[in-house]
């Protein structure tokens, strides 16, 4: 099956149309139901647009599995992750990312800790899942003004999902429960192999963030090496350690 195409069952041609047509019908006539109609509280066709998009973007397995090295299962290993990044780009992404899948996953899936968090461990209150969606957009919404420059819509889209969450919730449960027949939750041994498995990604993908910082920080003490070049650099080496307790580092004696 082609997952960019479906054949309509209540049409008689049987035709192909592209599956992003049947999101965004389906989108549509889910707001109409729910009474929260597009430009309500405020233009948000361009949302519609944005949803549908991210949608039929979930059917492609490459994109889900591009989009790992970007998800982090908690507030602190996104912060961790940002904290001594001065790329704006990266930031645009991971936030943006994340706020997705949790968009996604509490409206479709009616299951965040399907992407989160392990099911043994203390799971967050739905509050709080949607507390991190509405702040991930927002963070987006501001980064992404310094990616799209001459492009002001993307970061726009952003914007409006953080402050109108909690409806695009309401419409994409209403979407899962109506069209999608999506109600089973995955089971715990699924959580538990795919949180280990986004687990493993991400600590990969830290531990090369952490081994270029630390070459920029040795590059830099080499160039001068002063106290708090050697203090930034011990710093580095003690987390590179947390991720991998066999890694060793030493400075040569000056």
């Amino acid at each position: 099956m082609n997952p960019r195409h479906y054949v309509d069952l209540k049409e008689t041609s049987r035709d192909l149309q592209p599956t992003y047509y049947f999101m965004i019908n389906c989108l549509l006539y889910s707001r109409m139901e729910t009474g929260l109609v597009s430009n309500q509280d405020f233009y948000d066709e361009d949302v519609n647009v944005y949803l549908a998009h991210l949608l039929h973007s979930f059917i492609n397995p490459e994109y889900v599995e591009q989009s790992r090295k970007f998800l982090s299962k908690y507030d602190t290993d996104v912060f961790r992750r940002l904290a001594h990044s001065n790329d704006a780009r990266l930031k645009y992404q991971i936030y943006k990312t994340n706020a997705d899948f949790l968009l996604i996953s509490i409206g479709i899936f009616d299951n965040p800790t399907a992407a989160a968090v392990a099911a043994r461990r203390h799971q967050p209150s739905e509050e709080a899942y949607i507390g991190r969606g509405k702040t991930y957009y927002h963070f987006a919404y501001s980064y992404g003004q310094q990616v799209h420059r001459k492009n002001a819509g993307v970061p726009d889209v952003l914007e409006k999902l953080s402050v109108g969450f909690e409806k695009y919730l309401r419409i994409l449960s209403h979407m899962r429960g109506e069209y999608l027949d999506l109600m089973t939750r995955l089971s715990q041994g699924e959580v538990y192999h795919l949180e280990r498995s986004l687990d493993e990604h991400s600590q990969r993908e830290l531990l090369r963030v952490k081994q270029d910082e630390l070459l920029e920080l040795y590059t830099a003490w080499k160039s001068e090496p002063t106290r708090e070049a050697e203090a930034n650099l011990e710093r580095v080496v003690d987390e590179i350690r947390q991720i991998n307790p066999e890694f060793k580092f030493q400075l040569p004696k000056r």
